[in-house]
């Protein structure tokens, strides 16, 4: 299994703060402009503390500074084939919050803070958190496509992409109201970041390109859907970004392996490992006691048949009603787990029937026979 994460290719654009120094305009900066139309961004700024809290906590609870394990982020959500496509679908949403380290996260934030306090003050709290999600969603659609079930995806540069895509569309629309040579600079600039940051992401392993692609995509489309104050193509653009979101979903593939399963696969396993300790440990206690006058051989096998063999029995039979897609990461070690129980149980009944026999032929042969036995590695 791979890591994956949505590594932004977006720098501070100097662009985002106003005119290019050395200008002369005719039009006050774009950053003024909006400013005056709307003074704060309260959802840049919530969207921007909510990933900072979430990540505090993650930290708070095992995850690393620079780099968080699979079983972290899957456990706090992030995207990833088996258990998305297993009705867990909420980790479309739960995994824009969820980064793998701290370059990572800061790195995000600064191109949310850059182009979210742009698109929001453009298109309204309302519409940037539809632009901000819808363009999320489609992201992470995609990667759940083109990922298949091998990595693990999480990071909110898929929606990061479409707040960019959506700053395109009003920049070019709105172009007519903004310096010419300002216009010029901050579009193509956002432009040429976009490009050349997918163009890497096409290069470098470990970053969720599509993810990347399929946010920026869908920002495009939203930002012509959700236009303020309505404009040409705004109804077909809601149409296609309705019929891309229905394509994505049924593009899905179905997964290798139910994610529920290979759950309970693992929680079985560590449970009969923790039972197999206890039963090694009274199984060596019987064989010190062997031949004491504590006990006779017959006790001794009724011990063994009592402490070894029936709970080696009942877990050998919880193993046999489970059934594991091959595919998944536990079939192996389930497998190997089976085939341990049933050579133990197997050895502990010659043992009791060699001891009820005093044959010590019998007794040495499942001795050997308990001995090879090997429970698989947790």
């Amino acid at each position: 299994m791979m890591v994956q994460f949505d590594e932004t290719g977006f720098h501070a654009l100097k662009s985002c703060l106003g005119s290019e120094p050395g200008l002369t305009s005719t039009h006050p900066p774009i950053l003024d402009q909006l400013q005056e139309r709307v003074e704060r961004v309260p959802l840049t700024l919530l969207l921007i503390a909510a990933n900072l809290l979430v990540f505090a906590l993650m930290l708070s609870h095992g995850a690393g500074l620079w780099h968080s394990s699979n079983s972290v982020q899957l456990a706090w959500g992030a995207n990833f084939g088996p258990a998305t496509k297993d009705g867990e679908w909420w980790r479309l949403g739960s995994a824009l919050f969820l980064h793998f380290g701290i370059l990572h996260l800061a790195m995000n934030m600064l191109s949310l803070w850059e182009g979210g306090r742009l698109v929001e003050r453009m298109y309204g709290w309302g519409r940037f958190a539809l632009i901000y999600f819808g363009s999320g969603l489609c992201g992470n659609l995609l990667s759940l496509i083109a990922q298949g079930d091998q990595a693990v995806s999480g990071g909110a540069s898929g929606a990061i992409f479409g707040v960019y895509g959506a700053l395109m569309v009003y920049l070019w629309r709105e172009r007519g109201h903004f310096e010419r040579a300002e216009f010029k600079w901050l579009f193509w600039g956002v432009v040429s970041f976009s490009v050349v940051t997918i163009a890497l992401g096409l290069q470098v392993t470990g970053i969720d390109n599509a993810a990347h692609i399929g946010g920026l995509l869908g920002g495009l489309l939203c930002g012509v859907a959700f236009f303020p104050g309505g404009g040409r193509g705004r109804g077909h653009a809601a149409i296609a970004l309705v019929a891309c979101l229905s394509l994505l979903l049924v593009s899905i593939p179905a997964p290798r392996y139910r994610w529920s399963e290979e759950m309970q696969a693992r929680g079985m396993i560590s449970e009969l490992l923790g039972e197999d300790a206890r039963i090694s440990a009274r199984w060596d206690a019987l064989l010190n006691h062997a031949g004491t006058a504590d006990f006779s051989f017959d006790q001794l096998a009724g011990s063994i048949e009592t402490e070894v063999i029936n709970p080696y029995e009942q877990s050998f039979e919880q193993l046999a009603k489970l059934r594991l897609n091959p595919n998944a990461p536990s079939a192996t070690a389930l497998e190997s787990l089976r085939n341990y129980v049933g050579m133990r149980r197997d050895a502990s009944r010659a043992l009791a029937e060699g001891l009820r026999a005093k044959d010590p032929a019998r007794i040495r042969e499942a001795l050997r026979r308990a001995s090879r036995a090997r429970p698989p590695k947790p």
